[in-house]
C-alpha cells in the first residue's frame, strides 16, 4: 500500500467515485458530520479501518490528513465477471491463475511475470490471506502486475464456481495428487489454482477443482517453489496449445 490520499474530503470523494481503498486509518476520537458519512461508508464498503493515535497519523505524512489516511491500491482491480466475457468474446482460449494463500510478495510478483510472458488473461486474488500487490510485488513482476488483469475476489469457493460455471476448466496443482499435469488437457478453458508452499491448495479449492494434478519430481526435496511450479504448469500449457494441430 504505497499510494496514500490524506483528509477527510479527499478520501471520501473517492470513495464516491467508486475507488476503494486497501485500507483506512481514522484518528482516534474524530467526531463530526463528514466523519461520521465518511465512516458509514467505509463499513458499507467493507473497506479495512483502523483506529489509531495522531502519532500513527503523524509519522506516515507531515501533510494536514486531518484524522483521515486512505492507503490505495498500487494497480488497478477488475471484475472477474465482467474480464471474462471479454477473453472469450476475443475468440481467445481462457488462461486464468488463481493464488490460493500465496503471501509473498515476491512470489506474487515472480508468478505474474510468468503468467503475462505464458499469455494468461487474469490472475485472481483472494481479498483476505493473500500478498498485497505493492510496489515491491510489481518490481518482482518485472512490471507485469501492471500488464496482467488481477482481480481481488472475496470469495474463493464463489469465484470457482462462477469460472465453472462459463465453461472452465479448474485443476488444482497439489504434490498431493495422483495425476500428472502432463497427462491433463491443457489445450481447453483453464484455470490453474495455485497454493501456498506451507499448506498447499485449501480443501476447499481442491474439493470444488475439476481435477488435482501434480508437477512429477525425481528429487529427494518435497516441493518446488511456488512461482517455479507455476511457471512449469503455465508453460506446459502455453505447450500444449501451440502443438494442438
Amino acid at each position: 500500500m504505497d499510494n496514500y490520499i490524506f483528509g477527510i474530503h479527499p478520501v471520501l470523494e473517492t470513495i464516491e467515485t467508486g475507488k476503494l481503498p486497501e485500507k483506512v486509518l481514522l484518528q482516534k476520537g474524530m467526531q463530526g458530520n463528514n466523519f461520521q458519512k465518511l465512516f458509514s461508508l467505509v463499513r458499507q464498503h467493507k473497506i479495512p479501518f483502523q483506529m489509531v493515535p495522531a502519532e500513527k497519523l503523524n509519522r506516515i505524512t507531515k501533510k494536514n490528513h486531518q484524522g483521515v489516511i486512505a492507503a490505495m491500491p498500487a494497480i488497478e482491480y477488475h471484475k472477474l465477471e465482467d474480464l471474462l466475457p471479454a477473453v472469450f468474446e476475443s475468440g481467445e482460449t481462457p488462461l486464468l491463475v488463481l493464488l490460493d494463500g500465496i503471501t509473498d510478495v515476491r512470489n506474487l510478483g515472480a508468478i505474474a511475470r510468468s503468467a503475462e510472458c505464458a499469455g494468461a488473461h487474469a490472475l485472481i486474488l483472494p481479498e483476505k490471506g493473500s500478498a498485497t500487490v505493492n510496489s515491491d510485488a510489481i518490481r518482482a513482476s518485472s512490471g507485469a502486475l501492471s500488464r496482467l488483469p488481477v482481480c481481488k475476489e472475496g470469495n474463493i469457493p464463489e469465484s470457482i464456481a462462477f469460472i465453472k460455471e462459463c465453461g472452465i476448466h479448474v485443476i488444482a496443482c497439489d504434490n498431493r495428487a495422483n495425476n500428472s499435469i502432463y497427462k491433463e488437457n491443457l489445450r481447453q478453458p483453464l484455470a490453474v489454482i495455485m497454493g501456498s508452499e506451507e499448506k498447499g491448495v485449501s480443501a476447499a479449492a481442491r474439493t470444488m477443482a475439476d481435477q488435482v494434478a501434480e508437477i512429477p519430481m525425481k528429487g529427494r526435496i518435497a516441493s518446488l517453489n511456488v512461482s517455479v511450479a507455476t511457471g512449469i504448469v503455465l508453460f506446459e500449457t502455453l505447450r500444449q496449445r501451440n502443438h494442438s494441430g
